[in-house]
């Protein structure tokens, strides 16, 4: 019972910890897995979506700059400001999204590969040439509606086109249950995950420059089954775990 109390303390730990973007630093030279994965940004979960397909949305859209340059974004990349990009909060990333600014019309096309804006009200953060492009830089915020395409294919006689993926779910996929820093806890967890479901491993993460030793349990070849485990290990004590899919 002790060290699930602690389990859920860290996780509680790990999720304030999280910076605006959350996304956790990628190891050098490698690009982050698990962007389906649910996640927790001021004690709100939020759980990316399966597909974009009929996607539509209203509401308010900003634009972050300079501030952000060159850090990584949720799918590993580094923040260009210059790059017609954006975050948002559920969308797949990768996906492309035609953003209209319904105050002056203007319209563009960002891909998403960042998460937020963690703002109340606002539906999408813009990279710094987008919102110039839809013109929101001066005033900050604009009244847009988004719909979001697909992911980019081979351009079709000198016209972007957009496809969807063959599969959103089949892939392989883990849970994690809890995450430490202090590495003989995540060791102690790991034992007793790997007992009761055959498969445990330790990951380590940076967070905002601190190590995190995250506990992860079983490995299943679709996301809908690594929804159902999850489910499985909050029934039994282990709050805030969330999917993530492996490399």
């Amino acid at each position: 019972m002790a060290i699930r109390l602690f389990i859920i303390c860290s996780l509680l730990l790990l999720a304030a910890c999280a910076a605006r973007r959350a996304s956790v630093e990628a190891p050098e030279g490698r690009k982050l897995k698990g962007t389906q994965k649910p996640y927790t940004v001021n004690g709100e979960r939020y759980a990316p979506l399966i597909s974009h397909e009929g996607f539509v949305q209203e509401g308010k859209a900003s634009w972050y700059g300079k501030d952000f340059h060159g850090k990584l974004t949720s799918n590993g990349e580094r923040y260009d400001m210059y790059a017609m990009t954006a975050a948002h909060k559920t969308l797949p990333l990768g996906v492309y999204v035609k953003v209209y600014n319904k105050s002056n019309g203007n319209e563009a096309i960002v891909r998403v590969n960042d998460r937020g804006p963690f703002v109340k009200g606002r539906i999408i953060d813009l990279s710094f040439t987008a919102a110039k492009k839809l013109g929101i830089v001066d005033s900050g915020t604009a009244p847009v509606r988004i719909e979001a395409l697909g992911y980019g294919a081979e351009s079709l006689g000198g016209k972007a086109t957009y496809r969807a993926p063959v599969s959103y779910d089949a892939g392989s996929y883990t849970v994690q249950v809890g995450a430490f820093t202090v590495q003989a806890n995540a060791q102690r967890l790991a034992k007793e995950m790997k007992e009761q479901s055959g498969v445990a491993e330790i990951k380590k993460a940076t967070v905002n420059g601190e190590q995190f030793y995250r506990v992860c349990a079983g490995r299943y070849q679709s996301l809908k089954a690594a929804e159902a485990a999850r489910e499985s290990f909050e029934h039994k004590g282990f709050a805030g775990s969330f999917v993530l899919a492996e490399d």
